[in-house]
């Protein structure tokens, strides 16, 4: 229950403080690296607009993707529980690294499974699926956001290239906290 309450906190200190930098160590008393990035993809529903045609019914679920680190995934599990991405709840699906098929609306793909970034990448259907990695260089090797943790601090990486050519839209807001890449290289 500690976990839950921690997890909400640091919801609701994301979205009052969307324009500044999330300190890992002052987002929330006892939040991990991880929490914070769970709550970081939870908040890329709210923040990043997918085309119509990304769902086939109002009702239907927004899907998470994760791929990699199962504790992970069930840190995200909490930190979506009861909450919606417009009309759309949020599903949180695990997929094992070795999946022919990826898919979902927004693919997290943990850093343990970034070896096979590119062949995910290429797994997923790109078009209308916001691809969100924690591994090394993700932005650069075909994920749309990448998380990375500089001096206590997680960093967004956002490729516009990327994520123009899924079809998806970033709102400002999002972007003023983060690095843009284009074509690999920071702007």
């Amino acid at each position: 229950m500690a976990a839950l309450t921690v997890l909400r906190s640091l919801i609701l200190l994301l979205v009052l403080a969307v324009a500044a930098p999330i300190r890992v160590d002052a987002a929330a008393p006892g939040a991990t690296d991880q929490q914070v990035k769970a709550v970081f993809v939870y908040n890329f529903s709210r923040f990043v607009e997918w085309p119509a045609s990304a769902f086939a019914a109002d009702a239907e679920p927004f899907v998470i993707g994760v791929v990699g680190n199962d504790s992970f995934a069930a840190l995200l599990e909490d930190v979506v529980r009861g909450e919606s991405a417009g009309t759309h709840p949020i599903l949180v699906r695990r997929y094992p690294a070795t999946e022919d098929e990826l898919p979902a609306h927004l693919l997290f793909i943990d850093r343990s499974a970034g070896a096979r970034l590119a062949q995910m990448v290429a797994l997923a259907d790109v078009r209308g699926t916001l691809i969100v990695s924690d591994a090394e260089e993700a932005a650069s090797r075909g994920a749309m956001i990448e998380l990375a943790t500089v001096k206590s601090r997680i960093r967004m990486r956002v490729n516009m290239d990327h994520t123009r050519a899924a079809g998806l839209s970033v709102n400002s807001n999002l972007l003023r906290q983060a690095e843009i890449v284009r074509n690999g290289a920071p702007r």
